[in-house]
């Protein structure tokens, strides 16, 4: 929903840097690898901490990765099936690494199980969605609709 709404005003920002990354010889597959490790480190140093503010922050700025590296495929021309298939499993790495962080912060000093319980809906809830649609497609069956897409669910 959001996707289709942002992603053309989105793509005024993202091709151009999408293009000078390609231009420095950086790949797709590398960029989504540096934007869940960054996600993943965001997400791990600060949640648990109680830096709750921060680690968005950082946590946000990889994310915007996520858009950068399908831009670069396509317009290198690479778009195929193994980079797909990279982007969703890193994409469900970050996801795991955001709500395990807030789990860990809300079991600790955050000292809140109901929130600890949410955040562990949440990394459920996302997975289950993630594995929903990849095994329709898997059977052939078109699930090209949702109420949420990987923006709004987190």
């Amino acid at each position: 929903m959001l996707n289709l709404r942002v992603r053309p005003a989105l793509g005024k920002v993202v091709d151009p840097v999408a293009a000078a990354l390609l231009r420095t010889g950086v790949s797709p597959d590398a960029v989504t690898i540096t934007g869940t490790l960054g996600v993943v480190l965001g997400a791990l140093a600060f949640f648990p901490r109680g830096s709750l503010f921060l680690g968005t922050a950082v946590v946000t700025l990889f994310v915007l990765t996520d858009l950068l590296d399908g831009a670069m495929a396509r317009m290198r021309g690479s778009s195929g099936r193994f980079g797909a298939w990279l982007d969703s499993t890193c994409d469900r790495v970050a996801d795991a690494a955001i709500f395990s962080g807030l789990v860990l912060w809300f079991t600790g000093d955050g000292d809140s199980a109901t929130m600890a319980a949410v955040a562990l809906f949440c990394l459920a809830a996302g997975s289950v969605v993630s594995y929903a649609k990849a095994r329709a497609e898997g059977l052939g069956l078109r699930c090209d609709v949702g109420l949420a897409e990987r923006a709004e669910r987190l």
